[in-house]
């Protein structure tokens, strides 16, 4: 196997300027676990078989909404060493609570796969229109950035709980994130996010492969493009 080299295999996280991170939105994000190490589980047959670790992290994934009312989970998908998803910010005014069904839908045979949401968001939906009475049951409206550290902070802190081996960090410190600008690409990404363990031996997170690792989130986009073709 390969080893991780630092100034081969960096991320830089890329945030477009002056971008409001937490206004209402679709959001496809990557992390990466610390030196891209296989921790979270093995790809055997194309599927995805989540480690215990695994196990905690998609646990963390499905417990945010409970924390961050105005988060709508859509794709998710655990690899070896990172997770894919689309996480969205609604905004209603009160409780985070959207017109959106939430039928899972498992691609992986132990939920490493799935996606929450199955009816199209639009932009109708991400803005919902508040009445007085919910004007008086405001909450704290967190940006992105805060509730990806909370699921990487969450997870880390219940994997080192189990106190075989600390490990300080866990996940790498940065995250990649491309704004979804219309349904066509979110379809694409969905579609990219949940079909990814079929394509682990091309995926560029993969030490093994001989792709070049990503740099910026455009990479994981040209990846999708060349995959669906849906762009």
């Amino acid at each position: 196997m390969q080893k991780y080299d630092p100034q081969i295999h960096h991320r830089r996280s890329i945030r477009l300027k002056g971008y409001d991170y937490s206004q209402a939105g679709a959001y496809f994000v990557t992390i990466c676990v610390h030196q891209r190490e296989c921790l979270l589980g093995e790809i055997v047959n194309g599927e995805m078989r989540l480690s215990r670790f695994g196990k905690i992290v998609r646990y963390a994934w499905l417990d945010l909404p409970k924390h961050y009312p105005h988060v709508v989970l859509d794709a998710f998908c655990i690899m070896p060493n990172h997770v894919h998803f689309v996480i969205v910010l609604i905004d209603d005014g009160r409780d985070g609570s959207s017109r959106l069904s939430k039928v899972s839908l498992p691609a992986g045979r132990d939920g490493s796969c799935k996606i929450v949401q199955t009816s199209p968001i639009t932009k109708d939906l991400l803005t919902e229109t508040s009445s007085p009475a919910q004007e008086t049951h405001p909450y704290a409206r967190h940006p992105l950035s805060e509730v990806i550290r909370a699921f990487k902070s969450f997870s880390a802190k219940r994997i080192n709980a189990l106190g075989k081996t600390t490990y300080s960090p866990f996940w790498q410190k940065n995250y990649y994130e491309h704004v979804i600008r219309n349904d066509r690409a979110w379809n694409a990404i969905d579609w990219y996010i949940i079909n990814n363990p079929l394509h682990w031996q091309l995926d560029r997170d993969n030490l093994q492969n001989k792709l070049p690792p990503p740099e910026t989130n455009d990479d994981y986009i040209q990846d999708i493009q060349s995959l669906t073709e849906k762009f």
